[in-house]
């Protein structure tokens, strides 16, 4: 996997310009909340945002995948201001899962997300690379 940031874009901070995974297979993974396996929310976009990522993770998982093989984010969020208000933290809980890896991101405010009480989505494509397959 290789991450191009050119010098005649801004220097990016959290995220990367361009990813080019390779040879292997494309992972997309649904919009994940932070919801808890009983349909609980916890309160606040930082405890929903540690949430979803390690929803993301577990849905990686099932497909044999990894948070460093993450190519692609998308942060939805009902509210942008709370997001960049909270944005240390949030960094603290994207650390947490996926390390210092920053795939190519942006960051969309929505009016709702399809549960009113959902205050952010993450919709990843990961790249697992190609497994040699050794007899």
């Amino acid at each position: 996997m290789e991450f191009r940031n050119p010098s005649d874009l801004p220097q990016p901070i959290g995220y990367s310009h361009v990813v080019l995974p390779g040879p292997g297979e494309p992972i997309y993974v649904a919009g994940q909340t932070g919801h808890h396996l009983d349909g609980s929310l916890d309160d606040g976009i930082v405890a929903q945002f540690a949430a979803a990522c390690r929803n993301v993770q577990a849905a990686l998982a099932a497909a044999d995948s990894r948070p460093d093989e993450v190519v692609s984010m998308q942060i939805f969020v009902t509210d942008v201001e709370a997001y960049k208000e909270a944005l240390a933290e949030i960094g603290e809980k994207y650390r947490a899962v996926f390390g210092r890896h920053y795939p190519a991101m942006a960051l969309f405010e929505v009016s709702s997300l399809f549960d009113p009480r959902a205050l952010v989505e993450l919709v990843v494509t990961a790249h697992r690379p190609a497994r040699v397959d050794v007899d």
